[in-house]
């Protein structure tokens, strides 16, 4: 009996040291953690992401830079367009940029008409850039130039005393200017207010019109010729 449980005891250890051996390495076998929870990568990581995030931000840059220096490009040479087409045209032999500067110089009589008056004969003399215009018991003084464009004489004319004036704390008012039109035939000049002028003046010679007289046209219409008339003997 002693013997029969010597041997269950025996049994009993075999199974107890063979379940301790199996279930060992079982709780070796188990993951273990080789660092702690929460780290941060390597700084080499962290400087990589700085450069390449820094190289982004100047490709960027660099491609807005470039994109606003050509829309600036794109604004000028449109302004430059803009600029050539508003410029005068040259048409046929008349340049428009080119201005000649006219002397009227001499003396013109005829008649002077400024604003509702009736016209009154009147001596205009003109040496270089000053005139005097003579009417009655008035005389009047003052500047004029004039510039021809394409057959087109433009003219100013400043009536008054030209000497500046002295220093004061009223000065006087500025002195009226004209813009008129010339045309100069031979020894006779017409002056004409331009349209718009507030100011209508007009100095006309005497005898004279700056209408063109109308052309007379020959007729082309062919005589016909009648024969003579036979005689009998």
């Amino acid at each position: 009996m002693i013997g029969a449980m010597a041997c269950a005891g025996l049994v009993v250890s075999a199974q107890n040291s063979n379940s301790s051996t199996t279930m060992a390495p079982s709780n070796s076998n188990k993951p273990r953690r080789t660092g702690r929870r929460g780290t941060t990568k390597k700084p080499a990581n962290t400087n990589t992401a700085d450069q390449s995030t820094t190289d982004n931000t100047n490709m960027s840059a660099n491609t807005n830079t470039g994109s606003r220096r050509r829309r600036g490009s794109r604004r000028s040479s449109a302004q430059t367009g803009d600029m050539a087409s508003m410029a005068p045209k040259k048409t046929g032999r008349c340049d428009p940029t080119q201005q000649e500067q006219t002397d009227l110089s001499g003396t013109y009589t005829g008649k002077a008409k400024h604003g509702a008056e009736a016209p009154a004969d009147a001596t205009l003399t003109i040496t270089g850039n000053n005139f005097t215009m003579t009417s009655g018991s008035e005389t009047h003084n003052g500047r004029i130039t004039a510039v021809t464009t394409c057959g087109y004489t433009a003219v100013t004319m400043m009536m008054g005393d030209l000497t500046p004036p002295a220093p004061s704390p009223n000065p006087p008012a500025a002195l009226p200017a004209m813009s008129l039109r010339a045309k100069k035939v031979g020894d006779k000049l017409w002056l004409t207010s331009v349209p718009g002028e507030t100011m209508t003046v007009s100095f006309t010679p005497t005898g004279g019109s700056m209408k063109p007289k109308p052309r007379r046209h020959r007729s082309t219409t062919k005589k016909t010729e009648t024969a003579p008339a036979k005689t009998t003997p």
